[in-house]
């Protein structure tokens, strides 16, 4: 498929330069000119003829010789460049943060996001992108919801239909995918390639020890709220194991509050927050659930048989990313994982790209977001070769009817028609400015309570003052 594309890019080229050469200097607008993918909808009708095929006029064809030379692309982690490396035709990689794309030189610049490090270089660099010098203009960046909002709705990112992105290329996409990136005079600001709905992720031997089955019904049958899944913890507790991290559930309840962290000005814990405490609270004196910290070494100790844990919750990206599916000493590399909805539908991360204000790629800005948020193919190909949920309807539909759609470390269990489903339901009206600083905060000021070094209340304080330090505006 790439030397595909990549033929249809290089033809592209040649014949924009024979037009140049017999006298056409007309250069159309950076937003006009020709996609170098194949349409994103295979069902697209081939030109009859090669009259047809032809541009309507020579300036559709001409190159946009003014565009820069260097690419510049901020993201956090390797995500979203592993995903260019291995599926946007016609990439060279030259080293760990430079790339080739045809001429253009691409560069990466990845900032981790601990300690919010990736905001604070965000905030230091794209305010001042339209006046910086062409080779130091930020073309492309990435960002995440939690804090998507708070660039959306500044002028640092271009409206995609600045770019000649229309409505109708991303028609397949899901539409809370496009609500976390529209700002607040309604113009959408990025694309996602995935569909980040997710679910709990159990351990199939742990299941058939604790439950009598690791058929994806049955365990769903015992997880499908919060009292059945506190029911299924202590059964699992007295069989010697731990459900997961306090820490886990946390995106699911999260995800399901009635209202945003900040009202009127005001800090406001939600009732489900405060479920997800006294549950978890319950659990973790129960010795059914940790309090282990995410990503952290004795976290980590579950994706192995010996960890003793039932489940993590997680999306797609959590297959790949977190199970080390290629450690033969994991349950993923045996195919020991399942899948099911769990207690409550909700999603969980996700990467947009956003075109920066001031690029001075935007041909190339269009053509990537499109082919990797858009072309069908690609997608396909991200789904299969990384076991990633993408953002097509059709696609995910493909997917769900398919062996393609079988992942080896659920043990060949297929998942995506429950994560399809899943992302029909998400509902971001709730989403705001400061999830992520509240999020963490909340969630680090509990864990001395679940530890029982302080009372709830003082939890509570702390929890408080950690916001009002990041968003000095807000009241409790």
């Amino acid at each position: 498929m790439k030397k595909k594309l990549l033929s249809s890019l290089l033809s592209v080229a040649m014949v924009s330069a024979l037009l140049v050469g017999c006298g056409n200097t007309a250069t159309a607008p950076a937003a006009e000119a020709p996609a170098a993918e194949a349409p994103a909808d295979d069902t697209a009708a081939a030109p009859a003829d090669d009259t047809a095929a032809a541009p309507a006029d020579d300036a559709a064809a001409a190159p946009a010789a003014d565009e820069g030379k260097v690419l510049n692309i901020q993201a956090w982690n390797e995500e979203f460049k592993s995903r260019v490396t291995d599926h946007y035709p016609g990439y060279e990689e030259v080293d760990a943060t430079h790339g080739k794309i045809g001429d253009v030189d691409v560069v990466w610049t990845i900032t981790p996001s601990e300690g919010n490090a990736y905001q604070n270089n965000l905030d230091s660099v794209l305010p001042g992108n339209v006046d910086a010098a062409a080779d130091d203009k930020v073309d492309l960046f990435l960002v995440e919801a939690d804090y998507a909002l708070k660039y959306v709705n500044a002028d640092v990112t271009l409206p995609l239909a600045d770019l000649g992105i229309t409505d109708a290329d991303l028609a397949d996409q899901y539409d809370y995918t496009k609500k976390v990136v529209t700002d607040a005079d309604g113009k959408l600001k990025g694309a996602s390639w995935q569909a980040c709905s997710a679910g709990l992720i159990y351990n199939r031997e742990a299941a058939k020890d604790v439950l009598g089955t690791d058929d994806p019904a049955e365990v769903q049958k015992a997880v499908a709220d919060w009292d059945k899944y506190v029911e299924t913890a202590k059964a699992a507790q007295a069989k010697g194991y731990k459900m997961c991290s306090v820490n886990d559930t946390y995106r699911t309840y999260s995800n399901n509050v009635s209202g945003k962290w900040v009202q009127n000005g005001a800090i406001v814990i939600d009732p489900n927050l405060k479920k997800w405490v006294d549950d978890s609270k319950a659990l973790v004196d129960a010795k059914a659930e940790t309090t282990d910290d995410l990503w952290g070494d004795d976290w980590a100790k579950g994706k192995r048989a010996d960890g003793k844990i039932f489940c993590y919750f997680g999306p797609a990206w959590f297959f790949n990313f977190c199970l080390d599916v290629d450690d033969e000493s994991t349950i993923a590399h045996a195919g020991g994982w399942g899948f099911c909805e769990g207690p409550q539908g909700y999603f969980w991360g996700g990467t947009w790209i956003c075109a920066a204000n001031g690029t001075d790629n935007p041909s190339l800005v269009k053509d990537i977001i499109l082919t990797m948020t858009t072309d069908k193919a690609v997608l396909k190909e991200i789904a299969t070769a990384d076991s990633d949920c993408v953002n097509s309807k059709s696609v995910l539909a493909d997917l769900a009817g398919s062996d393609d759609g079988n992942i080896a470390l659920l043990g060949g269990q297929n998942p995506y028609a429950e994560l399809a489903a899943g992302a029909e339901k998400i509902d971001l009206s709730n989403l705001s400015d400061y999830d992520q600083g509240c999020n963490e905060s909340f969630q680090q000021a509990m864990k001395d309570y679940f530890m029982g070094k302080v009372t709830y209340e003082e939890a509570v304080d702390a929890f408080v003052k950690s916001v009002q330090e990041k968003y000095p505006e807000v009241t409790y």
